[in-house]
Order: structure tokens, then sequence, then C-alpha cells
């Protein structure tokens, strides 16, 4: 998708069924539907419409009624379309609805579902064979019902390409900003992330949500810790250097990221110090050897192989794709 506003913007459209999360609808138009003047661009980079497959549709436990949208054709412009979830997951969807969700698919949109929601992709056929993930309280259910899908009940979204599935509410905000950064970059999704007082990446997966009995003595916060590494990602930090900070051992910190973020120190700090080097190609940093120090990557070798891994691009190709545009000779945008 084009970094500027110069092209139309991007058509997201949601489908709002009835018995529709409300809270989900509302993430995918604050994510994609409000101005985003924390960006200082002079358009919008998404435009949203809500769409019905009747004239009147009650929300989830009949809080509200959603009327005078426009009926399902409005699929049929969607350059994304959002399934957000429903309580009623064994009940079928309407025929309806799957055949505007398999319409998009099949003219090349980009399909995504926000908790339950992966239920009707799956019904309609998209998820056979593919990732996917759905909420943890929903898990055993969906592989009744859905068998060929390969679910995966830990993690807080699957980004599978062209499907993208989120596995429960609050993780529809960690999919939305992830596809920002997948479309604009990461300085823009934390931009958007910062206005909305959110993590613009949590670390972890569902496994931390799951019930279980609360410890008679929990661990203490990693908050303090976390933002103390971030201010010093340059520096060769270790695990054994939190722990110390930590004053715990590294056993102990380990089964505190565990616990706490889902996942390990050494990942956590991998993932900050691509997220930093991320920030710094879009900044306009072009010596990688630079980025690759102030990051505390270590070597241009090291960050090429994480950034691939962590983004499936070469630093290269992402500068080209989020990188601040070059003006030529001629006045032209390079």
């Amino acid at each position: 998708m084009p970094q500027g506003s110069s092209h139309p913007p991007h058509r997201v459209v949601v489908i709002v069924d009835t018995g529709t999360n409300p809270f989900e609808v509302g993430v995918a138009t604050e994510l994609f539907g409000l101005p985003r003047p924390e960006l200082g661009l002079p358009g919008p980079l998404y435009e949203v419409t809500l769409c019905t497959p009747a004239r009147d549709v009650r929300m989830n436990h009949g809080f509200f009624t959603m009327t005078g949208l426009p009926d399902l054709t409005a699929v049929d412009t969607a350059d994304t379309l959002i399934v957000p979830g429903r309580p009623d997951n064994v009940v079928p969807r309407g025929a309806d609805v799957l055949d505007a969700i398999r319409r998009a698919h099949a003219r090349g949109a980009r399909i995504v579902s926000f908790c339950t929601g992966s239920f009707a992709l799956a019904e309609a056929g998209l998820l056979d064979g593919r990732r996917a993930t759905t909420h943890w309280l929903w898990a055993d259910t969906f592989r009744r019902l859905h068998p060929r899908v390969l679910l995966e009940p830990d993690v807080l979204f699957v980004d599978d390409g062209d499907v993208l599935t989120a596995a429960g509410s609050s993780a529809a905000l960690d999919l939305g900003l992830h596809i920002w950064r997948r479309d604009h970059g990461a300085e823009r999704a934390n931009a958007v992330s910062r206005r909305l007082v959110f993590a613009a990446h949590r670390d972890g997966g569902q496994r931390q949500f799951v019930e279980r009995p609360v410890p008679d003595v929990p661990d203490e916060s990693l908050g303090p810790l976390l933002a103390w590494a971030q201010e010093r990602l340059d520096e060769p930090l270790t695990v054994a250097d939190l722990a110390a900070r930590a004053a715990v051992s590294p056993a102990t910190l380990h089964r505190r990221f565990r616990t706490q973020l889902g996942t390990t120190p050494l990942a956590w700090l991998t993932g900050e110090r691509v997220a930093l080097a991320c920030r710094l190609i879009e900044r306009g940093e072009d010596r990688l050897d630079v980025v690759a120090a102030r990051s505390g990557l270590g070597t241009a070798a090291n960050l090429r192989a994480r950034l691939r891994r962590e983004t499936g691009l070469s630093p290269s190709a992402y500068r080209r794709r989020f990188g601040p545009a070059r003006e030529g000779a001629n006045g032209a945008v390079l």
C-alpha cells in the first residue's frame, strides 16, 4: 500500500451481523475510520464502511440496533473486509454473509476476523489448511467444527498473508496495529498506538489470559525493567544484565517473562531491537551499520537476517516501502 495520501484511501468494509460484538466494530472504526491528525497527512489512509445483511441488526445482547446501513453489496468494494465476532458461534452464519465473504476473497480483498469472527471465515471455507486463531475459550469448539483449520490457540493474532485472524476482542487492537505496521510501517503504527494509549506490539499470546488459579504471591511487574531496557537498546544488554537490574536470578526472570508476557527475555529484547531498527530506517538512516549499532543488533548481517525474519523484507526493500520519500531533480517523488 502506498505511504502517502495522494492515492485513494484503502477501503475497509465491516460486516455487522446479528449479535456482532459492538466493541470489535468500535475497534475497526477507531483504527481505520477516524481522522489521524497525529500523522500530519493531508488526507486519510483508510476509509470505513459498515454493512449489514438486514435492514435492522440487533447487536450482542440487544444493547442497541444498527439501522440504515448499506447492504452486503458494499463488500464488493472492499480492499480489506473485517468480520467481527459474535457469541453464538455454533449457529451457522447466513448464506448471504458467507457468500459475501467468499466473493471478497475470490477477487483478492484482504480478509480479517476479530475474535470468533474466525468461525465465519472457516464456515466460508477460507481457512481449510491454513493457520488461524480464535478466542481461547472457543478453541475446542472451533477444532470440533473445523478440524481442517490449522488452529493456533496460544497467539494474539495470525497473519497468513491475505487472511488474518485475531484471538479476542482486545487482540483486535493488536491485529489492527499490525495491519498499520504492515501497510505503513512501524513509525506510523507507533503514532496511532500512542494516540490510543495502547502498546504498539504486545509480546506473548493468549496463554497468559487462560483462566488459572491466582498465585498466593504474584510476581512483581516487569514494567520498570522494560522501560529501563528500552532506553538502552544500543548497549550490549544480555539476559543476565536484565536479571541483575531486576535483582533476581535469570531463571526467575525467565519465569516472570513467561508468566506476564508469554515470551522469553531474549525474544522480547530482540523484538524491541528490530522495532527500533525499523523506526530508524523509516526516519531516513541509510547506513546499515549505524542502524545495527544504534538498535543493538550489532552487525549489518544480523540486521538483515532479523529484519527479514520479522517483516519478510530486506533493509533496502523496507526502506523503499516505508522510508521517507525523496524528491528528484524534476520535483518528482522517488
